[in-house]
């Protein structure tokens, strides 16, 4: 869920801007999944540039606020929102943890790392939802470490409708800075990309796992 349109077309215009999501519809990615994608978003990118990282920490933290208040902690799910996560609680003043995909093979075997308490209430940052499995697996440790999760905020999604059934399944809170839909909405008004190519990219969007160029 996307709080606000303006925010949500800023972000989009500033990740495109510093090509944190690239789109090239002619010549498809990739993804770990198999997938062949029109578009790819990293946004650990936006950590290079002081202005815009500010921006994006300011609106995720104004939202943890706006929204749950103060928690006790805020989590960041590795690795990319690590760096974002730490910004945040920092505005915040708030103690930090991120959580690893898994227990480390090695020492302490930490999934968790950083101070946690029993019972403490905790805002989870992420950097990018997809399908969501590798984020509510993380809410999922920090649950069973004991934490009170009230929610999520994350910089984009794509908008899956298996993201939105995976969260709904989860009870899990989801609210984003942007989303799939203000980017094309922001690629298409700033001339960003060519009407074929903006048909390509809503085709994909309709059903991306047979999507094909």
């Amino acid at each position: 869920m996307v709080l606000n349109k303006d925010t949500a077309k800023k972000t989009a215009e500033l990740l495109l801007q510093i090509n944190a999501i690239k789109l090239k519809p002619e010549n498809p990615f990739t993804w770990a999944s198999g997938w062949k994608s029109p578009i790819y978003c990293d946004n650990r990118i936006l950590l290079s540039y002081p202005t815009i990282r500010n921006y994006i920490r300011e609106q995720i933290a104004k939202q943890v606020e706006a929204i749950y208040g103060k928690p006790d902690v805020i989590a960041g799910v590795a690795t990319g929102a690590i760096g974002i996560g730490m910004l945040v609680a920092e505005y915040l003043g708030l103690p930090f943890i991120y959580v690893r995909p898994e227990p480390k093979s090695h020492g302490r075997q930490n999934q968790i790392e950083g101070q946690l308490e029993e019972n403490q209430t905790v805002v989870v940052i992420e950097d990018l939802i997809s399908t969501g499995k590798s984020s509510l697996n993380a809410v999922d440790a920090l649950k069973k470490g004991g934490a009170n999760v009230k929610g999520m905020i994350a910089i984009f999604t794509y908008g899956f409708d298996v993201a939105t059934e995976n969260f709904e399944n989860a009870a899990v809170k989801l609210n984003t800075l942007s989303d799939y839909n203000h980017l094309i909405e922001q690629a298409s008004d700033t001339s960003y990309i060519k009407e074929e190519q903006l048909n390509t990219l809503l085709a994909w969007k309709s059903n991306p796992a047979i999507w094909k160029p």
